[in-house]
């Protein structure tokens, strides 16, 4: 059955209206604080700010049961790079970023949260509901507005008790190493695997349980990739992982999706392998290896279906203002390689502010490899254009949190 706009928009507010109605009808529980055994707040109230930085938590006092926040990025890249940074020789606004949350916290019993993020800027279209079969008429699309727009990366309730909590809504993928969010990774620029390999965002139920102090495991079901409250008939597949500490110096994530992926993956599963180590007092080395196996649909190409990736990051603490960094990767679909280094630094003059300059060098073996980047991900995956080989890149940000 056809699903029509005016469908979309009645799916979209009825959803909206159940996880609110959950909201308020766990407000009691929520807001209350009395009894709790908890050495102070059990409830995840607002967060505390640092002395002298200015937050938008810092203006709600410490009454308030939830916190809001948000960071404002600015960024300058001298060419495309074919994925996110693809509007070049001009200040961009990146992510005009704000959300409000509360964090159920389940030490003390049953606990209740939520989070609501909203972004406009360039990257907002690579977090919209892009995820949805076709024709894709979901809410946020309706908000672009030439190269800007506007998303919901995340809207969703949770609760815990105990060593357990689960999230249902709209929610970050647990995939991969780097995220959409840009305090969240060391470069101004994304790797091909983030791109590429990995959603950004889900739709479902994605539980949490506490195994030990050093092993989380996590799994639940999801309308597929990328997918929002619009239609669900898009996907049908597993997320989890585990997420183990095994010393002070060492942490290994896995995390896997299996079943239908959603448009334009198909039937597929991906696994994504992050390694994370301090090797010494100032220096931190993650490796990364990703693997999608997928029956992509048909338009974007016959060798898009089987992508994996390896990457390897090197960081070097200078001093608490400033860190410098190395990533270098490896990316191949259908046989054919591209590769990525890319070098900088961030600076941060003050709390909250970060600025990361950096050099990027994309190249590829041969010349069918440069074709191949050049015209199979020009219509497709990468919307817009193709994906430049040869060529340094500088990009430079500043992103501002509050």
């Amino acid at each position: 059955m056809a699903i029509s706009i005016s469908d979309n928009r009645i799916l979209a507010r009825f959803t909206g209206g159940v996880l609110g109605g959950l909201l308020l009808a766990a407000s009691p529980a929520l807001w209350a604080e009395g009894g709790c055994p908890c050495t102070g707040s059990c409830s995840g109230g607002a967060a505390q700010a640092e002395d002298n930085v200015f937050s938008l938590a810092s203006l709600m006092g410490d009454d308030v049961p939830f916190t809001i926040g948000g960071w404002t990025q600015l960024g300058y890249h001298s060419n495309s790079d074919g994925i996110f940074n693809t509007s070049p020789e001009e200040i961009n606004l990146h992510e005009q970023w704000l959300y409000a949350e509360r964090v159920a916290d389940g030490r003390c019993g049953w606990d209740f949260g939520f989070r609501i993020d909203a972004i406009y800027g360039v990257d907002a279209q690579n977090t919209q509901a892009f995820g949805e079969p076709p024709p894709q008429h979901h809410f946020d699309t309706e908000w672009d507005y030439g190269i800007h727009g506007w998303a919901l990366p995340q809207v969703y309730v949770e609760v815990a008790n105990g060593d357990w909590s689960v999230k249902a809504g709209h929610f970050l993928t647990l995939i991969g190493y780097e995220s959409v969010p840009a305090p969240g990774n060391f470069f101004y620029s994304r790797p091909f695997t983030f791109n590429f390999n990995e959603p950004f965002t889900h739709t479902g139920v994605l539980g949490a349980y506490t195994l030990s102090d050093a092993v989380t495991l996590y799994g639940g079901w999801t309308a597929g990739w990328d997918t929002g409250f619009g239609r669900f008939d898009g996907g049908n597949n597993f997320l989890g992982g585990v997420k183990v500490g095994v010393n002070d110096n060492l942490t290994v994530t896995y995390a896997l999706t299996a079943g239908d992926l959603g448009f334009p993956q198909g039937e597929g599963y991906s696994h994504s392998l992050v390694v994370d180590a301090t090797l010494a007092e100032d220096w931190n080395y993650v490796f990364q290896w990703d693997l999608l196996a997928a029956n992509t649909d048909p338009s974007l190409g016959p060798d898009t279906d089987f992508r994996y990736a390896l990457n390897n990051y090197l960081f070097y603490t200078i001093n608490n203002a400033l860190k410098a960094g190395v990533r270098a990767e490896w990316f191949s679909s259908g046989g054919h390689s591209v590769y990525e280094i890319t070098t900088g630094v961030n600076v941060r003059p003050i709390p909250n502010l970060i600025i990361r300059p950096e050099f990027r060098w994309q190249f590829a073996d041969s010349d069918q490899d440069k074709q191949y980047y050049a015209n199979q991900f020009a219509g497709g995956i990468a919307a817009g254009g193709g994906i430049p080989t040869g060529g340094t890149i500088f990009g430079i940000d500043l992103i501002f949190t509050y």
